[in-house]
């Protein structure tokens, strides 16, 4: 059988992962480009999972969130137990709730498992414009698929569909998963029970609306992100109705509306949705991590044993109210801003708790004014960016996070 990467264009492969035209004399051209070049101009990069752009994403705080990443690993792994199974798992909780966090970590877990097909990690807040449009959801996931080293069948058929259809790439996002997803999944047949199994699409509700219009020039009216997030959403529901797709497909999300709404009315026959509450005990797992950043500041600056005293941990967890986020701003304010921490963590106390508001986030807020406003340190100052949107907390550098 002959490489996915030659083809009658008179391509040949080096190394397994590049091809290159030969038997192009043209001195002073550039040979044209190849089909894997082709897709790799239209991938966003720095979504997929363990990718440079998200050498500091969040992550799973050793030994948390055990419980959850389980489940979602065993559903991948086994499917559903009951009479119906699902091939759709809708991640979900509020902002701070650790969903990234969660994602990242089982992606990592699926690729030491040999199980992993694709990621997409979404983010509003990332340097990359292309991680926030829908446009390089479904090339990023082709090209993953393309370098799987057990899907060497579908890659050549990828790469057929893109010689055949060069345009493909700006088509709409049904067409793009039919002729580079779809179509090449079910010309290949053989060699199934060795693929992957699972798609992981991470922060879908942080996918921002692609404009097609000038406003100035036109009346069309503008494309919300609700639209563009429920196009994705009919596309992954296509693909997991399929019976040639064989991968499960784990998406986490806040629960927007819209979202919630597509899960609860198209797709809910496909859908298992897996919301993080207080079932999988939060509170013993953000124990764990404060319980380690404390150890830490403890050794680095000669603190007793004893500090702080467990009615201190129980008041942060408390005012957390399931929030991973506030825990993480706690951790990491204490042990940049320099000061003395007793003296910051008593500062911390002192401000609004959960039960001075019904708003679950209010305590966080209340936090994160306190850091803006007292601390001169630069690196604290750049928290100004997430006033007000606790998830994206991850830019001062929180471990735990949306």
């Amino acid at each position: 059988m002959s490489s996915p990467f030659e083809n009658a264009s008179n391509f040949n492969i080096e190394g397994g992962t590049h091809i290159y035209a030969k038997n192009y004399h043209h001195y002073g051209e550039r040979p044209p480009k190849s089909s894997i070049e082709k897709l790799r101009d239209h991938i966003a990069a720095g979504a997929l999972h363990n990718s440079d752009e998200r050498c500091d994403a969040p992550a799973c705080y050793p030994e948390t969130r055990v419980a959850v990443q389980d489940e979602v690993v065993s559903w991948i792994c086994d499917g559903d137990s009951d009479d119906e199974p699902k091939d759709i798992m809708w991640v979900t909780g509020p902002a701070g709730s650790g969903k990234s966090a969660i994602m990242g970590s089982v992606a990592t877990t699926c690729q030491e498992k040999g199980i992993l097909g694709a990621t997409h990690f979404f983010s509003s807040f990332s340097g990359s414009a292309n991680r926030r449009s829908k446009r390089f959801l479904v090339p990023t996931l082709a090209y993953q698929l393309v370098r799987h080293k057990d899907m060497n069948q579908v890659a050549e058929q990828i790469f057929s569909a893109i010689e055949r259809n060069p345009a493909v790439f700006d088509h709409k996002l049904e067409v793009q998963l039919d002729e580079l997803i779809l179509g090449p999944l079910r010309a290949c047949q053989e060699g199934r029970s060795t693929w992957p199994k699972v798609i992981i699409i991470d922060g879908l509700d942080e996918c921002e609306a692609v404009q097609y219009h000038d406003e100035a020039k036109s009346n069309a009216p503008r494309r919300s992100k609700e639209d563009d997030q429920i196009e994705i959403l009919s596309v992954l529901k296509k693909a997991a109705s399929d019976p040639d797709f064989p991968f499960r497909i784990v998406i986490a999300s806040r629960p927007e509306h819209a979202i919630k709404r597509f899960f609860a009315d198209v797709a809910k026959s496909l859908t298992r949705e897996l919301f993080l509450d207080a079932k999988y005990n939060p509170d013993a797992d953000m124990a764990l991590f404060l319980e380690s950043k404390f150890a830490n500041i403890r050794r680095e600056r000669h603190l007793p044993s004893a500090w702080p005293s467990g009615d201190v941990r129980r008041t942060l967890i408390a005012n957390a109210s399931g929030q991973f986020i506030y825990v993480a701003t706690v951790g990491r304010f204490l042990e940049v801003s320099g000061g003395d921490p007793d003296e910051l963590l008593k500062q911390v106390l002192r401000l609004p708790g959960f039960k001075d508001s019904t708003d679950a986030l209010a305590p966080l807020d209340a936090l994160y004014t306190h850091i803006l406003t007292s601390s001169p340190d630069p690196p604290l100052k750049s928290m100004q960016h997430v006033i007000g949107i606790p998830d994206a907390a991850q830019l001062a550098g929180m471990s735990e996070v949306d």
